[in-house]
């Protein structure tokens, strides 16, 4: 599988956000091992938007946010969870798009239903941080290769949801189809 090149990332955030809806994301744990899903739930976050962690400038948490696209940004919330992102955008400007749900091939739909349950399927953690996710050998890719093949899929354009600022946003988009959705709503 080839991963999506940086050009891909290196757009404005929210155009890539929806257009990684439907994309395989695959975590190799091993050269025999490796964990997929499909990508049906993402979240957008630009360098002017209050919810984004890159709003106040650069810190040793968000550094990985100023540089290219196409890179990893995991972050810890609630003492609990981990959170995937890929860094959109060109170097130093900031902007990422959470990964919210993914679908998982013949799993309970809800296994990756959030974005801290999907990190604790794939086994997630800071160590995935900064990674390049453009390099072919990267442990962390996207890559076009669908599952999702020949199936319908209606993407609905929402508010952003789990945070307390900027919540008006419009920047969630999800497939309508997938039972893996964290939370589907009728704002469209």
């Amino acid at each position: 599988m080839k991963p999506l090149k940086r050009f891909f990332f290196e757009r404005p955030t929210l155009k890539v956000a929806p257009e990684l809806l439907g994309k395989t994301l695959v975590l190799r744990q091993s050269r025999q091992k490796q964990r997929l899903g499909i990508i049906v739930e993402v979240e957008a976050y630009t360098k002017d938007d209050p919810a984004c962690h890159a709003a106040r400038g650069k810190t040793p948490r968000n550094e990985v946010m100023f540089g290219p696209g196409g890179f990893s940004y995991v972050y810890f919330i609630y003492g609990m969870y981990h959170c995937l992102n890929f860094v959109t955008e060109k170097k130093e400007t900031p902007g990422a798009v959470l990964i919210r749900a993914l679908e998982i091939p013949d799993k309970d739909p809800k296994v990756a239903s959030g974005p801290g349950k999907l990190c604790r399927y794939l086994k997630v953690t800071k160590d995935h941080n900064a990674i390049d996710c453009c390099n072919e050998n990267s442990p962390l890719i996207v890559t076009n290769n669908s599952l999702l093949k020949n199936k319908k899929a209606t993407i609905i354009q929402t508010t952003r949801i789990g945070i307390s600022q900027a919540v008006e946003h419009p920047w969630r988009w999800y497939i309508d189809e997938s039972n893996s959705v964290s939370k589907k709503n009728s704002y469209k």
